[in-house]
């Protein structure tokens, strides 16, 4: 397993998670790069050809290399799916196939057809990613009550990105939100406001590290809440400073 390979993938297409995991245990980062180079791949698939079968095989190739890992079978060759063997267990990679089967609906390029259906797209995509960090961080699998926080978390730093991502998929000619008016806006920031304050009082110690990957979502969702505006015009940013802070 090559870190350097997975770490790369990460900090060059998701600085965010990068600098949150360099702030991880050292003994912890080398799943959790894995674990989100995993995530980058994934998404990305749905957008690498405008050709739906092309999307299609490639999502399918990452469903079978965590499928087999799951199963305690091989996995294809790959820097990823080395350094996730004998990490994830069944109901990781269950995980991880949901988030996979997620993704699918972006190849369609339909959107939502209302804020339950967004709801549910982020928490089996930011949610689920979440809570398998939180298990490779040390979790407990049977923690429900820490799930339901870990999953809380990732849902409501999916949604604050999601709106960043607003402006680049309207470009795409898509419809990423169900309702762009600014007060559905508001309330979808405010909602998700609550959710993160209420659920970051349950979260385990062990999944501290993984939570910490959603550190721009309060502030992002924040900015969202005070100017709805900001997030059809994109400009939902904090500075270079305060990130590395």
């Amino acid at each position: 397993m090559s870190l350097e390979t997975c770490a790369e993938i990460v900090r060059q297409g998701d600085p965010d998670r990068f600098l949150a995991t360099m702030a991880a245990p050292v003994a912890l980062r080398p799943r959790l790069f894995a674990l989100f180079a995993l995530n980058l791949e994934v998404a990305r698939a749905p957008w690498v050809s405008p050709e739906p079968l092309v999307c299609e095989m490639r999502l399918q190739w990452w469903h079978d290399g965590v499928e087999a890992i799951g199963q305690g079978r091989r996995a294809p060759r790959h820097d990823v799916f080395e350094a996730l063997e004998g990490a994830l267990s069944a109901r990781d990679a269950q995980t991880l196939l949901a988030l996979i089967a997620a993704r699918r609906g972006d190849i369609g390029r339909t959107g939502f057809s209302d804020e339950a259906a967004l709801a549910r797209y982020l928490q089996a995509t930011s949610g689920g990613l979440m809570w398998v960090a939180a298990r490779l961080c040390g979790t407990r699998e049977d923690d429900a009550r820490g799930e339901a926080a870990v999953r809380e978390i990732g849902q409501a730093s999916g949604l604050a990105a999601w709106f960043m991502a607003v402006p680049a998929l309207s470009a795409r000619g898509l419809s990423p939100l169900p309702d762009p008016a600014p007060e559905a806006i508001r309330a979808l920031a405010r909602d998700a406001l609550a959710r993160l304050a209420a659920a970051r009082r349950r979260v385990p110690a062990p999944a501290r590290p993984a939570t910490r990957t959603g550190w721009r979502a309060q502030k992002t969702l924040s900015l969202a809440a005070a100017n709805p505006a900001a997030v059809i015009g994109g400009s939902l940013h904090i500075s270079e400073f305060s990130r590395k802070l």
